[in-house]
């Protein structure tokens, strides 16, 4: 298999992966570097300062400038529009660009405006029409402009309240309903040790959260965790690696269950909103797992070694 060039197209990198396709009008700078199988369509431009990863699919009207950075089975949409540049000046360039990441199986909505130096997480999906100004965290939907979190991709929404038990190898996420009396004095709600599946070491709050703020996306290797929205409410993803939840945190009288190893993001705050967290361990920097991929890749090899 070798690689395709429509008569109308040029490329002029020898760092093409076998099996890749670029169609009419489009041209490729001599120092990209692209990968196998993928789809360059009519009309697009490829700087030098490029990387693309295997099966990623470029529709046309996009422009990959110096300091993009693709990886495998992307999706760009149509006339999606990167920038390297946070200041650009015409015949001043600057000594280097700043990369934009698009981390494995992104996807990018046609006229979305990706923003110098962002990273754009695994699986994240930027919706058509996006100004994507910050990070997206791994498997984010994004909309709107400025871009906020929306969802979470191939996710299933649970309405409240709902009670469900994960099905996972591990100790499972799941939901927990404690003691709450309400009066014309108000309400109380209590969380009895028994109520907390581990010994609790240390408590935090989470408030003054923007609306179209991210907390979380992260798991831990060791840590237990317990999430209340004590006031207002906020929605929170749980992913095991394999399936993956919204569940909507609405009062303080449910407690979210997050074992070690399961991910785990938090957005969708309203106006006042409070969270507490329970947590099994103290604060350890080393316990948190930021990078989506590893988090993946650590669970696979529990699951492989049962």
């Amino acid at each position: 298999m070798t690689v395709f060039v429509h008569p109308a197209g040029i490329c002029e990198s020898s760092h093409v992966g076998e099996g890749t396709r670029i169609w009419a009008f489009a041209h490729v700078l001599p120092g990209a570097r692209i990968g196998r199988d993928c789809n360059i369509c009519d009309g697009v431009f490829i700087e030098n300062d490029v990387i693309v990863g295997d099966a990623a699919t470029i529709k046309s009207g996009v422009q990959l400038w110096d300091g993009v950075r693709l990886g495998d089975q992307v999706f760009v949409g149509p006339n999606a529009s990167f920038s390297n540049d946070r200041f650009p000046r015409s015949k001043a360039r600057p000594a280097s660009f700043m990369q934009t990441i698009v981390e494995d199986h992104a996807s990018i909505g046609a006229n979305a405006t990706i923003l110098p130096g962002v990273r754009i997480g695994y699986g994240a999906m930027i919706g058509a029409g996006a100004v994507v100004l910050n990070d997206v965290p791994a498997r984010s939907i994004i909309v709107g402009n400025p871009g906020r979190v929306v969802g979470y991709a191939e996710a299933k929404e649970l309405d409240a309240p709902v009670w469900y038990q994960m099905s996972t190898n591990r100790d499972g996420t799941r939901l927990i309903q404690f003691q709450s009396h309400i009066d014309a004095r108000g309400r109380l709600t209590a969380v009895e040790g028994q109520s907390i599946p581990f010994v609790a070491k240390r408590f935090y709050y989470i408030d003054k959260v923007m609306a179209e703020t991210v907390r979380g996306a992260h798991s831990h290797r060791r840590c237990h965790q317990l999430l209340v929205a004590v006031a207002g409410q906020m929605k929170t993803v749980v992913d095991d690696g394999d399936s993956a939840y919204v569940f909507p945190l609405t009062g303080p009288e449910v407690g979210l269950y997050l074992p070690p190893m399961i991910w785990s993001m938090q957005f969708g705050y309203s106006i006042g909103a409070v969270s507490l967290v329970i947590a099994s361990e103290p604060y350890d920097p080393n316990d948190y797992i930021t990078d989506y991929a590893e988090f993946r890749k650590l669970v696979q090899l529990h699951v492989a070694r049962g």
